[in-house]
């Protein structure tokens, strides 16, 4: 059994295209996988653990995530472990800074806010290129419509209808602090369209695929399938029906996680 003595929290970076999410499954790549698979390369016979500071899904990506490393034996230079580190790792995952902190961090439990962007374009089939991080709808969208549809889900809210198979024991009364529809200036290519857009969402805790759900309503939305009445009555407590569309997994981003 490994005993903990020294902690030290990664912010890493991923493109989740080939991998089947964060968590370790059997016979798939996961991004924790190739996270232990490299350490115990570079740390040979020492004992180490991570944790992850939450779960993707497979193909969602991540502009900075966190885990954290637990060892019997401190890392005398961080910034050279780092380098090695980087050297060591499959080339869609980027390790950005490492951090020592105390036995009194723990990345589960401590309070963390996480922004997520949901990455899209509407209208016109997209250059293959763009498969891996936007997610391309063909039909025109009503875009200022999902612009107010966004706005309704900041604040607190019942979120049951935007989780993946809830249960009665489920904690589903959130808060969303942001949440907002506008237009993509962050991310950029030449072969991505001339209008892309985001649908960027912070808060300190999410459903399972509770994001992809809330942008799935949103397309619904924007193709008037249903109106901002339905989303306003999706939120309330006593509501019962469940939102049915998941958006596809490659559009999601998790952009930025802050601990408190």
């Amino acid at each position: 059994m490994l005993i903990k003595k020294y902690y030290y929290v990664f912010k890493i970076q991923f493109l989740g295209y080939r991998f089947h999410g964060w968590q370790k499954q059997p016979n798939v790549k996961t991004i924790h996988l190739m996270i232990d698979r490299t350490l115990k390369f570079i740390l040979e016979e020492q004992q180490f653990k991570t944790l992850g500071a939450g779960r993707t899904d497979a193909m969602v990506s991540a502009q900075e995530a966190a885990f954290e490393l637990f060892l019997q034996e401190p890392i005398e230079d961080l910034e050279a472990f780092l380098s090695l580190f980087n050297h060591n790792l499959p080339q869609d995952i980027r390790a950005l800074t490492i951090k020592e902190v105390d036995k009194s961090f723990n990345i589960i439990q401590h309070s963390k806010v996480k922004e997520y962007v949901y990455l899209f374009s509407q209208g016109q089939k997209n250059h293959p290129f763009c498969a891996p991080i936007l997610t391309t709808i063909l039909d025109d969208l009503d875009i200022e419509l999902m612009k107010k549809g966004a706005k309704l889900f900041q604040g607190n809210h019942n979120f049951k209808a935007y989780c993946f198979r809830t249960t009665e024991k489920g904690i589903y009364n959130r808060k969303i602090m942001t949440c907002e529809l506008i237009e993509n200036k962050v991310f950029k290519a030449n072969f991505f369209p001339d209008k892309t857009y985001i649908l960027r969402v912070r808060g300190k805790g999410f459903g399972r695929n509770q994001i992809r759900l809330m942008m799935g309503a949103l397309i619904k939305l924007g193709k008037g399938e249903i109106t901002l009445k339905d989303i306003e009555n999706s939120l309330k407590p006593e509501n019962t029906e469940v939102m049915d569309y998941i958006a596809p997994a490659s559009g999601l981003i998790l952009n930025k996680i802050e601990f408190e």
